[in-house]
């Protein structure tokens, strides 16, 4: 490995410079010869076409999810965020390589006061067909007007309970009631695709797909959930709390729901329709087998950094390029990524990687 190279404890990154020496032995001479990949797609080693970007604008969250931030966020928020102009940059690179999509996360992406600026920059990026976002929703009415006009597509609202005592206990916040008016309305006055976000734990499980079942019935929503994925933070809750997606697709098939094929820019949920249900059920199996076979996916962190798979164990700077708006730096890095990129996450050996929190990259 190159000196360019760092370690920090179980966590690593590494320049861009150092990513041939790390793809050495992957790569025969054959694929390494310069071609012209400038406006090639990005395909990973594994055939897989990555058409989906996951761009976090701060890893801040100011919930205080047991499961993610129990004791909520630690430390000071960091003051070197990706700018708009480097997220511009950045969004303009990938688009060129052949993503379609782009969902900002975080943290609670909402809490940046660009985030409007931010929309509008990556909606007006030619060759963006979608650009969606995920939130807990804090504050929605407020900022639904603003997001609409600025060009938003999609929003994914985290929403892990029905019951206003649970989501209290659970997110540190009183506000069920409010998140709920706030969804109708978005649903009422604007054409924003809303899909609501659920952690799949054994406690509310079946209440809440029972509740959920019932929320979809006239509301154009799909309700998904999320296994519980353990990291280095949430062991004992993992164990304690675990369910399997089992429990719910048996549910739903045995009522009359069926699947859905995903689409080729799709995030990673099967959702489940029914006749006499205006939404939909989703759910996302990572510990299902073959999960990662249709991974289209890279994720990028607020500071600049590529995260080649959720649970990998390094990242990857590429913020001089975004600084230096070199797109043609970018995307020849973005290429070099490929055939490191990994066939699957390592979740069934107990394995998170770097991964400590889903805040540092949003899920």
């Amino acid at each position: 490995m190159s000196d360019d190279s760092i370690k920090t404890g179980s966590a690593q990154w590494y320049s861009p410079t150092s990513v041939p020496d790390i793809a050495e032995g992957y790569l025969s001479s054959s694929v390494v010869e310069p071609i012209d990949q400038a406006n090639q797609p990005l395909t990973d080693g594994f055939a897989r076409q990555l058409t989906y970007l996951r761009l976090s604008i701060t890893d801040f969250c100011n919930f205080r999810c047991e499961y993610c931030l129990p004791n909520g966020y630690q430390g000071k928020r960091p003051d070197d965020e990706l700018s708009v102009p480097e997220i511009a940059t950045l969004i303009r690179g990938f688009a060129q390589v052949g993503t379609k999509k782009v969902r900002l996360t975080g943290g609670e992406p909402s809490i940046r006061r660009d985030v409007v600026e931010i929309i509008e920059t990556i909606k007006q990026t030619k060759g963006i067909e979608t650009v969606a976002m995920t939130s807990n929703g804090y504050k929605l009415g407020k900022h639904l007007a603003s997001w609409q006009a600025a060009g938003l597509d999609q929003l994914n609202i985290s929403m892990d309970s029905f019951d206003a005592a649970t989501f209290y206990k659970m997110t540190g916040f009183n506000t069920l009631p409010q998140l709920l008016a706030d969804m109708d309305t978005l649903l009422a006055t604007t054409d924003i695709k809303l899909k609501v976000n659920s952690l799949l734990m054994a406690e509310t499980a079946f209440e809440n797909l029972l509740q959920a079942i019932d929320y979809v019935k006239d509301r154009s929503v799909t309700y998904r959930f999320i296994e519980f994925m353990q990291t280095s933070d949430n062991s004992d809750l993992f164990f304690a709390q675990h369910a399997h997606s089992d429990t719910i697709i048996d549910y739903l098939l045995e009522h009359g729901w069926q699947p859905h094929e995903r689409g080729s820019a799709d995030g990673p949920a099967v959702e489940y329709s029914h006749p006499d249900y205006v939404g939909r059920i989703g759910m996302i199996a990572p510990y299902a087998a073959h999960f990662c076979d249709t991974c289209n996916r890279l994720r990028v962190s607020s500071q600049g950094k590529v995260h080649l798979c959720l649970f990998d164990q390094g990242n990857y700077d590429i913020r001089q390029y975004l600084q230096a708006d070199d797109i043609a730096g970018l995307v020849s890095t973005l290429h070099n990524f490929m055939p490191i990129k990994p066939e699957h996450h390592h979740l069934h050996d107990s394995d998170s990687g770097i991964m400590h929190n889903l805040s540092i990259i949003g899920g």
